[in-house]
């Protein structure tokens, strides 16, 4: 048991040292990021010292600019209300001028669509009249000459031969 024992303490030993070490390589990795702040923290503050002197006057520079600026700024607000308002009174009116305008062109557009509506309309009944007129002399006068035609065929014929009907022709075809 001594030997396990002494094992068990070598290890432990060793063990022991390997932690030793990692905290002594801890340490050394975060004093070595603290130096490394504090430089940096010592440019920063150089920087915003240099940032300081440089951008102090420009801002004292632009505060006296729109001290001289700024009443000349207000005119130039009021100028603009102004014709804000001037515009929305010419767009108003602009507006009712266009809808009036609209209302005109809309009677006119529905007083010549009833006006063509009536003319196409009296067109249509012409065309019914003339061909009611001028059509049924003609279709007597196809059917007076399909007569004719009729007659001259059957007194022309030689042999009377019983006309086809579809009743001889449609036998095949009964279901």
């Amino acid at each position: 048991m001594n030997s396990a024992s002494n094992t068990q303490t070598i290890l432990l030993i060793v063990f022991v040292a390997i932690t030793g070490l990692a905290v002594l390589l801890q340490a050394s990795v975060l004093l070595g990021m603290f130096i490394a702040m504090r430089k940096s923290l010592k440019l920063v503050q150089e920087n915003v010292d240099e940032l300081r002197t440089k951008v102090l006057p420009v801002v004292t520079d632009a505060g006296d600019f729109f001290t001289r600026v700024g009443p000349k700024l207000e005119s130039m607000a009021t100028d603009m209300s102004s014709m804000m308002h001037d515009l929305r009174e010419q767009g108003a009116e602009l507006q009712e001028s266009a809808t009036v305008i609209l209302e005109k062109v809309q009677r006119q557009s529905s007083r010549v669509d009833s006006m063509m509506t009536g003319f196409l309309d009296s067109v249509d009944r012409a065309g019914a009249f003339i061909n009611d007129v001028v059509g049924a002399p003609i279709r007597q006068l196809g059917a007076l000459a399909a007569a004719a035609k009729a007659m001259f065929g059957a007194l022309t014929s030689r042999s009377p031969e019983p006309a086809a009907t579809h009743a001889s022709a449609d036998k095949d075809l009964f279901v």
